[in-house]
């Protein structure tokens, strides 16, 4: 059998308004670099390429490429290949949610219809920038370095370093610059004005292999992190929603919860655009 191709808009908010993702069905036999190739090409944020577990307590598992080389971790490309999983049939061992197996070890994904959300994995590096990262960060995302309230590693897989505005209007304002060293990951959070239909805003720039400081247009994996340190430092309480995407065209929708267990769960709306387009071998 051909692999097949599904492309899927996560954390919508609306028709065409997410992040999109390719998720590729049947990759068994697919070189790491064919799928890095097909990546690019594609020119997403990420693509994913699902696979039989290695893990028995694992439902599926997916590598995931963006253009730069392989992630241990990313958030809508979890969200996004679970969906593809289930709209293909599969059906969980467990009852209420799915195991996904990926390079950071096994994240759980609930599934209510179209909407899932995913179990925020512990963070591997948890604590303030140096003097010389928070300085290179304020320079490449092009903040008002007044409107700097912290400045924080909240690494998951990928290396996110979380800029904490004063406010979104801060986020919103800051103009990135076009270059940054391959494998720069820096983001913006800021809270959104009483009344707003959201909580915070969040922008997330990441660096590809040619250089490129590229905007994302929905990042869990950055939500997931962000959340982690807002409930962690009484900054949030329960829930809350997460905007994201505005400067591209986008208006992604990140529901954050923290339940009664300590759990952080990063959720949000995924739809079908495509569905198994055949690739050519």
């Amino acid at each position: 059998m051909k692999p097949v191709c599904d492309l899927i808009d996560v954390f919508c908010d609306g028709r065409l308004s997410g992040n999109p993702l390719a998720v590729v069905h049947g990759a068994d036999a697919m070189p790491g670099e064919d799928m890095l190739a097909l990546t690019r090409w594609l020119g997403f944020s990420e693509t994913t390429f699902l696979l039989p577990p290695s893990d028995p307590a694992a439902d599926y598992r997916v590598r995931i490429f963006y253009p730069g080389g392989e992630l241990p971790f990313a958030g809508h490309p979890t969200l996004g290949t679970c969906f593809a999983w289930l709209e293909a049939g599969g059906v969980p061992r467990a009852t209420g949610y799915a195991v996904q197996e990926c390079g950071i070890g096994l994240v759980r994904v609930r599934a209510e219809g179209d909407s899932l959300a995913f179990r925020a994995p512990e963070l591997i590096r948890y604590e303030p920038l140096s003097d010389k990262e928070r300085t290179e960060a304020i320079a490449l995302t092009g903040v008002n370095e007044a409107a700097v309230v912290e400045a924080v590693h909240v690494v998951n897989g990928p290396q996110w370093r979380l800029l904490r505005l004063r406010s979104a209007t801060d986020v919103l304002a800051a103009e990135p610059a076009a270059k940054a060293v391959p494998g720069t990951d820096i983001g913006l959070a800021g809270p959104c004005d009483p009344g707003a239909d959201r909580d915070w805003e969040l922008r997330a720039f990441f660096a590809d292999s040619f250089g490129r400081f590229n905007e994302d247009p929905v990042t869990g994996s950055f939500n997931a992190g962000v959340a982690i340190h807002l409930f962690g430092a009484g900054l949030a309480d329960g829930s809350y929603r997460a905007g994201q995407g505005r400067k591209v065209g986008a208006n992604g929708l990140v529901l954050c919860e923290r339940d009664a267990q300590g759990d952080v769960w990063i959720g949000g709306t995924c739809a079908m655009i495509s569905a198994g387009g055949m690739l050519a071998s």
